[in-house]
């Protein structure tokens, strides 16, 4: 993968992100994870960014690969941008510290390495059915659920372009 060098830094493979976050918890810093696809960026997911950041310092978003996207079944020509794309934009916005792509169909592993603070996921989900959840409670963070953005979704703006 090819990118701006402000952005290769925030695309942190798996397996370096808790060497990342370990320099960030030195500094005192409050980390906050969150996951998705975020196939094609819109209002809804940049709000929803900016609220999840306001939790802590540190933003950590684990990006689905595009092929853990196929496996969720949202449709046959899901995901719309590949991974690299998806990555690059995230990485573009102020709120999201790092980027950090993940294979499985759950973020539960990725969540395990980070160790956040507080996980935060849209509020059509109950926080105690959060994947991750317990990991969070275990070490005494928060699961905080951010009200999503009415009128804005990935497939009502893909809906509304085949119409």
């Amino acid at each position: 993968m090819l990118y701006h060098n402000k952005l290769s830094k925030k695309i942190v493979a798996a397996n370096d992100i808790s060497r990342a976050l370990n320099l960030e918890r030195f500094y005192d810093k409050k980390i906050v994870f969150t996951n998705g696809c975020f196939d094609i960026l819109h209002r809804g997911h940049v709000e929803y960014l900016s609220k999840a950041r306001d939790l802590g310092n540190v933003l950590v978003l684990g990006l689905n690969t595009d092929a853990s996207v196929k496996r969720q079944n949202k449709s046959p020509e899901r995901p719309v941008n590949n991974q690299e794309t998806r990555a690059t934009i995230i990485a573009a916005l102020e709120c999201v510290d790092y980027v950090v792509l993940f294979d499985e169909d759950t973020p539960l592993e990725l969540i395990k390495l980070v160790q956040p603070d507080v996980l935060a996921k849209g509020a059509d989900y109950k926080p105690e059915d959060i994947v991750g959840y317990d990991i969070v409670k275990a070490r005494g963070g928060q699961t905080i659920t951010i009200p999503l953005t009415e009128g804005f979704s990935t497939t009502g703006l893909i809906d509304k372009l085949k119409k």
